[in-house]
């Protein structure tokens, strides 16, 4: 049938579902801090659904430049980031058991869509804490915005971001997802 995925088109989808599940479970996001005193480095773990890792004490730490604290009720987003998951998977899966163009098409764009929110929205916060410091701190810093990906230093503290198990496996739904268009390009 004309605009009909193939077999094989149908099994990656029903892979990247299966991935898209799986990221509700393991790290999307990291923050790793050195300093003198923390040549072990200190974490920030963001999970879709939780922060996890020395929050503790890098809180303890951000009070002396005026930083708001990091805890789970500071994002909004992980309340309902399980739910958003969970609907592009079943989304995904729907379009694996049709087997059609124009869905994947909006599914594809949606995705896509779903990761640049999903990147401004962390670009926004990371901007929100650096940017927003208590003046009367006991340490007085020039606001700044810790980058997404990469290494950035604040005064003795070295930081690294990058992500995690989940942002690639998220890669890998994406590719998973464009991989019909590929393979069934002949038959549009």
């Amino acid at each position: 049938m004309k605009g009909k995925l193939s077999i094989a088109s149908m099994i990656s989808l029903l892979v990247a579902s299966a991935i898209t599940v799986m990221t509700i479970f393991v790290p999307w996001w990291q923050m790793k801090f050195y300093a003198p005193q923390y040549q072990e480095g200190l974490d920030i773990i963001v999970y879709p659904t939780r922060l996890a890792g020395d929050i503790d004490i890098v809180n303890g730490l951000n009070h002396y430049i005026g930083m708001a604290l990091f805890s789970n009720e500071s994002f909004p987003e992980l309340q309902y980031m399980p739910y958003i998951i969970i609907a592009f998977a079943i989304a995904i899966l729907v379009v694996a058991l049709i087997r059609r163009k124009m869905p994947l098409y909006i599914l594809i764009g949606s995705f896509a869509m779903g990761g640049i929110v999903g990147l401004l929205d962390m670009y926004r916060w990371l901007k929100e804490f650096g940017t927003n410091l208590d003046p009367r701190a006991p340490i007085t810093l020039d606001p700044f915005i810790p980058p997404i990906i990469g290494k950035n230093t604040i005064a003795n503290f070295v930081t690294n971001s990058y992500f995690s198990y989940g942002g690639y496996m998220l890669l890998l739904v994406f590719l998973l997802l464009v991989f019909p268009l590929w393979k069934d390009r002949k038959k549009a």
